[in-house]
């Protein structure tokens, strides 16, 4: 059976050898310019056109009997150093793990992109019962709770601008498509200072949001805990805001010290 089509895309063609190299980046073996057409259905000049291009850039090498490529030293080296270097990623995870710890759910590091709520780290509850939503995943802004926060810090003429062109669907019968009980729901986040999504975009799940504060200005950061329904009713999830909050603000903490130009000691 012919595996899966590997897509390469993007608008310029940076983008596309960017594209091309998270395919080979997958890899754990040598691979030949025959075999990438078989897996990306891109015509073979094109492709060899690309490979040469990342070959000259040092990411790519010539191994074996110079028709394999694999990684070259200065792809490895830029792996090396994102691993090595990524402290403010690394601590803010173990802030996350402690916050699933201490509430006993699953807890997501989120930020708004675009017209949808960006999941930029998660941590997993242990609990048997879960709802796997992995780092990378994007929700719709309307119908998720850090969705609601980053809304409330708008100007309303930015709100609405962003809002007319974001059709709101229902994902559930609890989602508020409806403008007017939008900015209705959108004025209590922001006068008590967290958001709820109860069920409105997936059935059986319940999420509570608080921001990170910005040093100045909004905030593009939320953190967040889900959890199913059955386990948890938003009267019992108000009971870990100030863990949501404590958190919050050591990942504030943590971007301050990270922030160029900060005078505190490292």
């Amino acid at each position: 059976m012919k595996s899966e089509i590997a897509k390469i895309d993007g608008d310029t063609p940076a983008l596309r050898l960017l594209s091309l190299l998270e395919v080979i980046a997958e890899k754990d073996q040598f691979f030949t310019l025959q075999g990438l057409v078989e897996e990306t259905g891109l015509p073979k000049p094109t492709l060899h056109r690309m490979l040469q291009q990342l070959e000259t850039a040092g990411m790519l090498q010539r191994d074996g009997d110079s028709r394999q490529y694999g990684t070259g030293v200065r792809l490895r080296r830029l792996a090396e150093n994102l691993l090595l270097n990524n402290t403010v990623q690394g601590a803010r995870h173990a802030v996350l793990g402690q916050l699933v710890k201490q509430v006993g759910e699953s807890c997501n590091l989120t930020a708004l992109s675009g017209n949808e709520v960006l999941y930029l780290d998660r941590v997993e509850t242990e609990a048997p019962l879960r709802f796997y939503l992995h780092p990378g995943s994007q929700v719709p802004v309307h119908c998720s709770a850090s969705g609601k926060l980053f809304l409330a810090q708008m100007t309303p003429t930015q709100r609405k601008r962003l809002l007319a062109h974001v059709p709101l669907e229902r994902f559930t019968p609890n989602t508020l498509t409806d403008l007017a009980a939008l900015e209705s729901e959108i004025e209590r986040v922001r006068r008590e200072g967290y958001a709820f999504d109860d069920e409105e975009f997936l059935p059986g799940l319940i999420c509570l949001a608080v921001l990170v504060p910005a040093a100045k200005g909004r905030s593009n950061l939320g953190i967040a805990l889900q959890a199913p329904t059955m386990r948890l009713t938003p009267e019992k999830a108000l009971q870990f805001l100030p863990a949501l909050r404590q958190a919050a603000e050591s990942i504030a903490a943590i971007d301050a010290e990270a922030t160029p130009g900060n005078t505190a000691s490292g």
